[in-house]
């Protein structure tokens, strides 16, 4: 280590360690509003996702008309049905985070967080995991993410999870893993589906309609959602790196005039990807941070590797493809996972771009395998999630 990276973590250190002082410090003066929930999804990145799901029913309920629900954004905007929007990380956003009796969060929060002994920590999490998680992960001896060790890693999970006093298991598989992944007991989960799926289970062609007229999609033809997940080895000073490993023209090529494309890069993707403009009436792009559970609707097929996004995707009952060109090395040499890809998932894995490619157009999929699938990773898929959750948490 260098002295000038040396003093930088020291530096960092420092600042966290008075930054831990002066939330505890807060959270002793200032006083807890009954009333009050916060609300942060991908650590400020959007309004969507369970937190979302669970903002909306208490918005809609006539029960908690009079609760204060405040959202925490890096880019701050109007949201309808909210007491108040402040700035993630802000001197506005810790006092809301003093102040509000309930968190409703979606991911990891900074360890330098105070949580009062009588607030309530609601963690939705954001997905069921086909990737190993936390203490699940192998010590292989390299760093995790470019920069964490493995025991860092760990301890970054148990330093937010020690907060926890609810977290949501949305099937019996996930609950076991993440009862190891994150040294959760299972009584503390509730075991619901996603909150964020409920949309899933009220489709309608009208609906399917509109928010393919929203994102100026083709309303003749077929959608395929292109949705690759993160790799634990790109990872930059701001965030996540994507290389496509697609060629979209023999994509168009092989599919004709049937198909259009919808690419939605994982939200912690922090690059820019260019499109070829000669497939701009091809492929179609999807910020990074937009709700992702638009893009399923608009979906009659979808493309992934590693992303749990299949996961909820599935509760369409419509076809999935695994295109897992790099398999030999993220199973082995970066993350593991739960499950048997070759076995376990909805279809078996494709590590070709023309063996996937002719598998969609000829329409080979197998709706029993889905089925099957469906009953083991989404048993309780009826759409009243955030009701029992919201009933559970705030009784």
């Amino acid at each position: 280590m260098t002295w000038v990276s040396f003093l930088g973590n020291l530096r960092r250190i420092i600042l966290k360690s008075l930054l831990a002082i002066f939330l505890y410090l807060l959270a002793f003066f200032i006083k807890r509003e009954p009333k009050m929930v916060l609300f942060a999804s991908y650590n400020g990145k959007s309004v969507g996702d369970s937190p979302g799901a669970i903002f909306e029913a208490l918005r809609k309920h006539p029960a908690y008309s009079e609760y204060q629900l405040v959202w925490a954004l890096k880019k701050p905007h109007p949201v309808a049905g909210a007491a108040q929007v402040v700035k993630f990380n802000s001197l506005a956003y810790y006092k809301a985070l003093t102040r509000a009796k309930y968190w409703v969060f979606n991911a990891k929060m900074a360890p330098y967080y105070h949580k009062a002994k009588d607030q309530i920590y609601l963690q939705t999490w954001h997905g069921t995991p086909l990737k190993r998680l936390g203490h699940d992960i192998e010590d292989t001896g390299k760093h995790y993410r470019a920069y964490l060790t493995h025991g860092q890693m760990v301890k970054s999970y148990d330093q937010d999870s020690r907060h926890w006093d609810w977290l949501i298991a949305p099937s019996s598989f996930a609950a076991e893993k993440f009862e190891t992944a994150f040294q959760f007991p299972r009584e503390k989960m509730i075991q619901v589906a996603y909150p964020r799926t409920e949309v899933l289970t009220k489709v309608t062609p009208e609906k399917m309609k509109q928010v393919k007229t929203t994102y100026k999609l083709p309303l003749d033809k077929k959608v395929i959602l292109y949705a690759p997940t993160w790799r634990d080895d790109t990872y930059g000073l701001d965030g996540y790196h994507i290389k496509l490993q697609v060629d979209f023209s023999r994509w168009k090529t092989v599919l004709c005039q049937d198909y259009v494309v919808l690419f939605k890069p994982h939200y912690l993707i922090s690059n820019q990807v260019k499109i070829d403009e000669r497939l701009r009436d091809f492929v179609f792009s999807m910020p990074a941070t937009s709700d992702i559970h638009e893009a399923y609707l608009m979906a009659d097929v979808l493309v992934t590797d590693y992303s749990s996004v299949f996961f909820d995707y599935a509760i369409l009952n419509r076809p999935i493809y695994f295109y897992m060109y790099d398999l030999d090395v993220y199973g082995t040499a970066l993350r593991g996972f739960y499950l048997d890809v070759q076995d376990d998932l909805p279809s078996s894995p494709f590590q070709t771009e023309d063996e996937l490619l002719f598998a969609i157009r000829d329409k080979s999929f197998d709706q029993e395998r889905l089925r099957v699938f469906n009953q083991r990773f989404n048993p309780w898929a009826q759409g009243n999630s955030s009701q029992k959750i919201i009933e559970k948490i705030m009784q």
